[in-house]
């Protein structure tokens, strides 16, 4: 299988850019989901939109990822996982550099939607990257991609105290597509899935891969028979409610919905905390409430970003743990990699033999 061919060649050079690559595409996500936060406040208090419209703003960015999740899978299933994402992915850019020009409230709502629907497909580069990874080190390593979402909330605060003092959101929105410009460059080194081609029946552009990658990480190319291997079912959306898979899916629908309810809400609502700021004070000499309630809006205050900051940082200590453990493993794992790979090729049947290994 090409499973097994991924194993044998291992985890090397070509996975770690691989790695860097895909971190990108998580990079430019949290950087777009990060600077709802930010664009929410500031609008409201220059666009004089009431609350309802500002929470509109964020919540159409989700609609859009809910409405597009199912088309994106889709488009990787039939045209590729490589085509699928640089669609989504010069999408995203499209709409988000756009979104810096938007005149009014209805553009941008409309923008900003058209955004959250290419968001929608970037988990198609974990998907991609999934597909390369040996057994072992696979969710070492998607674990490690979470550190590039943090990354990108982190460096989207520091864009915002740097860029909106003095240029302004529009700025800010044309500036936070700079890691999608990146990845949609990079996104042309990036293979196409050899297990894709290999079920798409496109054997001899897996083979081309496979060996690319072994080169790439300086060893030597498993030999054997690749055998041309079709699937023709791709699976439905309702097959993941037939008996088999619904518990399953419920349990992971709801894993997710309650993941999403709390982290999105505390990144969103950090902002408004720091609006309503003192809302109402009581005074230490009357000790009676007096009202500073107002319909007024507050900007974002240099004060306000470093706090943002913080509150991004605080994701960092749980991403640490993962990388002492990543690295840790991988270090675990490269020796005893090495080792069998030295035994491996000593072994391995030559293509002479009658009993050749199958790649599929």
């Amino acid at each position: 299988m090409v499973e097994d061919a991924v194993e044998a060649i291992g985890f090397g050079k070509f996975q770690w850019k691989l790695s860097v690559i895909t971190g990108l595409a998580w990079m430019a996500d949290a950087m777009e989901m990060m600077i709802l936060s930010i664009l929410a406040p500031q609008l409201h208090c220059e666009w004089r939109l009431p609350s309802w419209q500002v929470a509109l703003l964020t919540s159409v960015v989700f609609v859009g990822m809910m409405s597009s999740s199912t088309l994106w899978g889709n488009i990787s299933d039939q045209y590729g996982r490589k085509t699928g994402l640089k669609i989504s992915v010069l999408w995203t850019l499209y709409y988000g550099i756009l979104s810096g020009f938007a005149p009014i409230y209805g553009w941008i709502l409309v923008l900003r939607g058209l955004v959250g629907f290419g968001i929608g497909g970037v988990p198609q580069s974990v998907t991609l990257y999934a597909e390369f990874l040996p057994m072992k080190a696979r969710a070492k390593c998607i674990l490690l991609i979470e550190v590039f979402w943090a990354l990108g909330t982190v460096f989207e605060v520091l864009l915002a105290v740097v860029v909106m003092p003095t240029l302004g959101w529009r700025w800010l929105l044309i500036l936070s597509a700079l890691p999608l410009l990146l990845f949609a460059g990079l996104c042309f080194w990036l293979p196409e899935s050899a297990r894709y081609d290999v079920l798409s029946g496109n054997q001899e552009k897996a083979l081309a891969t496979l060996k690319r990658i072994a080169t790439e990480n300086g060893v030597p190319m498993p030999l054997g028979k690749l055998v041309v291997s079709r699937q023709e079912d791709r699976g439905k959306m309702r097959d993941l409610f037939t008996p088999h898979f619904r518990w399953t899916t419920l349990l992971l629908w709801f894993i997710w919905f309650s993941n999403a309810f709390s982290y999105y809400g505390l990144v969103l609502l950090t902002t408004e905390f720091f609006q309503a700021g003192d809302v109402c004070s009581i005074s230490s000499r009357r000790q009676e409430v007096k009202a500073k309630c107002s319909l007024t809006c507050e900007y974002l205050t240099e004060e306000d970003y470093t706090d943002l900051l913080w509150t991004t940082l605080s994701e960092f200590p749980g991403k640490g743990s993962e990388m002492h453990d990543f690295f840790l493993g991988m270090a675990q794992g490269c020796g005893n990699e090495l080792w069998q790979q030295k035994w491996s090729w000593n072994v391995w049947p030559d293509a002479s033999h009658s009993t050749q290994s199958s790649l599929l």
